[in-house]
């Protein structure tokens, strides 16, 4: 009889601790790209170099969690929903545009959007939380401020359901923002 110039890999043979070792190698790597995560991103208009103001002058925007909203919460505290950043007037200085609305245990409370600048100052209220509307689809682009309003057509509409959409569009213009619709107002 002639002997195998191989040895015998029948220890090579996966049992079931190699799979559990595997599979928990492999949860391990899964779990830390996880946590591993880019830095946010913010949105600005670049400044040219030679500008007045420039890089050099340039401040960082306002922290929208720094500042005090003018929202009436009934004791309870303001949850800012959504923020972004850009230079909405054009002085090379980037403004915080912030969506805030009361923390409630239940519903949606109606939205409010304030314009802040350094030092977390709001500047500009572009909506009102007493409009009873309720913000999505929130951005800036450029030195436009937009937003999908949710609202109500009466008041015997449940506070549940909006029945109201609007697309606005908010621009710094002669010294104000200015609020117009992009669509026309139409029911969900």
């Amino acid at each position: 009889m002639q002997t195998p110039a191989l040895p015998d890999l029948a220890h090579t043979r996966p049992r079931a601790m190699h799979w559990l070792a595997t599979a928990a190698a492999t949860a391990a790597v899964v779990a830390l790209a996880g946590l591993i995560q880019p830095a946010a991103a913010t949105a600005s208009r670049a400044t040219p170099q030679n500008a007045p103001g420039g890089p050099a002058a340039a401040r960082p925007a306002p922290d929208a969690a720094a500042a005090t909203y003018p929202l009436k919460c009934r004791g309870g505290k303001h949850r800012v929903v959504q923020h972004a950043s850009g230079d909405l007037d054009g002085d090379h200085h980037p403004e915080t545009v912030a969506v805030v609305r009361c923390e409630s245990g239940f519903g949606t409370p109606p939205s409010g959007i304030y314009v802040l600048t350094a030092p977390h100052r709001v500047v500009a209220t572009l909506l009102d939380p007493a409009d009873q509307q309720n913000a999505t689809d929130f951005a800036i682009t450029g030195d436009t401020v937009t937003a999908t309003l949710l609202g109500y057509s009466a008041e015997t509409v449940a506070r549940c359901c909006p029945d109201t959409k609007q697309k606005i569009k908010w621009q710094w213009r002669n010294g104000k923002f200015t609020r117009s619709a992009t669509t026309d107002a139409r029911g969900v």
